[in-house]
């Protein structure tokens, strides 16, 4: 029995659930979002909630069904509340600024970076070294958040570089003179 899967979602005050032909759409201040559902589970409403039942008893059936349940619990979060990701800049002359929605980023390179954002993410700047990716799609939000690591990573030897806020980068001893 899959224990993520028979918890129930409880959906809050503001979001409201549709299920058409296998298409979940899940409507909320922060949006909309749909998913495709598999033949191996289905969803039905009660009262304020939830629940993901599976068709079958077999290994297929049960993975799915905490999958689609995790899921949809994170489409009705996305949609309430909206996720975040908190990115630092470490380095010398290292920067980032905005340009209307688009990201502006100085990493030491000849050139610098503009990232446009998709049209569910906004970028927020506290500090010309640290940024917030907001959104209401998990997997967008993190996708967005490593592809502007991924421009450059924190190296072992300086530690300079955009990393995730509490990340720890493993630091390595340079050569030492003998």
């Amino acid at each position: 029995m899959s224990r993520v899967g028979k918890q129930p979602i409880k959906i809050p005050d503001g979001v409201t659930f549709k299920c058409d032909n296998s298409i979940v759409t899940i409507t909320g201040p922060m949006g909309e979002l749909t998913q495709k559902l598999l033949p191996e589970v289905t969803v039905k409403q009660e009262n304020n909630l939830l629940i993901v039942e599976r068709t079958g008893e077999t290994k297929k059936h049960l993975s799915f069904h905490g999958l689609f349940r995790t899921l949809i619990n994170n489409m009705v979060t996305g949609v309430f509340e909206g996720f975040r990701r908190e990115l630092e800049i470490q380095g010398v002359g290292y920067t980032a600024e905005l340009k209307g929605r688009n990201l502006l980023l100085n990493l030491g390179f000849s050139h610098q970076i503009l990232l446009k954002p998709p049209d569910s993410i906004t970028f927020e700047l506290p500090s010309r070294t640290s940024m917030i990716v907001k959104g209401n799609s998990k997997q967008l939000v993190g996708e967005v958040a490593a592809k502007i690591r991924a421009f450059r990573p924190p190296e072992p030897y300086k530690g300079k570089g955009i990393r995730y806020v509490g990340e720890e980068v493993r630091r390595k001893v340079g050569k030492t003179s003998g």
